[in-house]
């Protein structure tokens, strides 16, 4: 019988939504009802994830303005933060799902947009028992680390920004 697991996959280095989205994939082709929300990306991007998933007919849902660094109205950011939070609550209680990736989250508890241990509260009642939840985002709070049961930490070594070669297609989006 299947235990639904909720895995992190934070640090500093690439790759925390690449494997994220790895994973999804894989369920996706072992018959899986899957599903992606994601809390930063704007929602006018059109990544090569995200057009994977068109192709493929994956729900995909995108509610950020992107890099948090860069909000024009940081007040609108975090509320869209916490749609997406209220979103990814019905998604996740509805039953409908196995797996679903709660993109960038990390960054609404490290801003206090969304109140971790309220989160993991609301998981303990409200998650079905079977349903695998992946949360990505750099700086996991240790309240989040403590409760997942499963934790990746990406570490940076080395990557080609620092020697000026910018992001490209297919490899960063």
């Amino acid at each position: 019988m299947r235990r639904g697991l909720v895995i992190v996959n934070t640090g500093n280095g690439k790759g925390k939504s690449t494997a994220a989205f790895g994973t999804l994939f894989r369920a996706w082709g072992r018959g899986f009802r899957v599903c992606v929300i994601q809390f930063i990306k704007a929602e006018t991007g059109n990544w090569g994830e995200i057009r994977a998933a068109r192709k493929l007919e994956i729900e995909w849902h995108t509610f950020g303005d992107g890099f948090t660094w860069l909000s024009k109205d940081i007040a609108k950011t975090a509320e869209k933060a916490r749609h997406a939070w209220t979103f990814a609550q019905e998604k996740i209680s509805s039953g409908k799902f196995d797996l679903i990736v709660l993109d960038e989250m990390t960054y609404a508890f490290h801003k206090n947009w969304i109140d971790i241990n309220d989160v993991i509260a609301w998981l303990k009642t409200h998650k079905p028992p079977k349903l695998h939840v992946i949360i990505t985002g750099r700086a996991a709070p240790p309240e989040l680390i403590e409760y997942a049961d499963l934790v990746t930490e990406m570490r940076e070594i080395k990557h080609p920004y620092t020697r000026g070669i910018k992001a490209q297609p297919g490899i960063e989006f």
